[in-house]
């Protein structure tokens, strides 16, 4: 069964990727206030499926805070300019993952977009999971 429950999550992973990618590549064609919230809601979303995947086992409110916690802190951590990690912040794998500068409005939008993919969980993905 958890196997099964892990395909399930690392579906959601690829398909909240999928969607934070495309509200970036495709942002010119999207209403404004879609290309500016959701590429992080989604990012933060796509850290909640990913701890639930591998977490399996754990509690989704445990999944919930610690999804909270990894996204702020990776938020804060843009807070430290150093060489070395501004270079590896100026990668396009190092700014999707790390970020390139601190805004107090991704904050909100992790914990929106976090919030929103743990009610997904909740009521939908919980449902189709017991049949």
């Amino acid at each position: 069964m958890s196997i099964q429950n892990r395909s399930v999550y690392f579906i959601a992973v690829i398909i909240t990727m999928t969607a934070g990618l495309a509200s970036r590549t495709y942002g010119a064609v999207l209403p404004d206030w879609v290309h500016e919230h959701f590429g992080d809601a989604l990012w933060a979303g796509m850290i909640y499926f990913g701890v639930r995947m591998v977490c399996i086992h754990s509690n989704r409110a445990r999944a919930l805070w610690g999804s909270v916690t990894f996204s702020w802190m990776i938020e804060f951590s843009q807070l430290i300019q150093t060489p070395w990690l501004n270079n590896l912040r100026s990668t396009l794998l190092g700014a999707l993952i790390l970020g390139r500068g601190f805004l107090f409005m991704d904050l909100i939008r992790y914990l929106i977009g976090i919030l929103c993919v743990y009610l997904i969980d909740r009521f939908i993905l919980s449902k189709m999971m017991r049949l």
